[in-house]
């Protein structure tokens, strides 16, 4: 009889710790998948400090972009830009992800203290796992 009631317990707990682990396991966004997002980072070089007219514009080589994951509040991960200006972060889940670039911006001269920076923000939901996604052309200033 003991032998019986023990065989029991260990099912119920096996059992139990089954569900716990495949109940709990709620992907979110992040590394661990197969998509892919993917762009490319155009630069505006205007007459820097005024901002009346562009200089030049070229593929944004070495940029620094980021992506967060979800609603999270730091980037999850960066990458640098070819010298195409491409970028590419792979191995993510399906999910809702913000891939972000920082620019420079016209300085208002009525406010102390105000940033010369603006972030550039692209949402972008992965709708299955194996997405490959063109975010398309991020412009930026300089």
């Amino acid at each position: 009889f003991n032998s019986i009631k023990m065989k029991l317990i260990n099912i119920f707990l096996f059992t139990f710790i089954l569900f716990a682990t495949f109940s709990g396991c709620k992907k979110t966004p992040g590394i661990g998948g197969n998509a892919v997002i993917k762009g490319r980072i155009w630069v505006e070089d205007w007459d820097n400090p005024y901002f009346t007219y562009i200089v030049h514009e070229y593929p944004g080589a070495n940029v620094t972009v980021y992506i967060f994951f979800g609603d999270g509040l730091s980037p999850g991960e960066s990458v640098k830009t070819n010298i195409n200006g491409e970028f590419e972060f792979n191995y993510l889940r399906k999910g809702d992800y913000k891939v972000v670039v920082y620019s420079k911006k016209k300085q208002d001269p009525e406010v102390l203290n105000s940033s010369n920076t603006e972030a550039i923000t692209s949402s972008v939901t992965i709708p299955a796992t194996n997405s490959n996604i063109d975010i398309g052309k991020l412009t930026i200033k300089d």
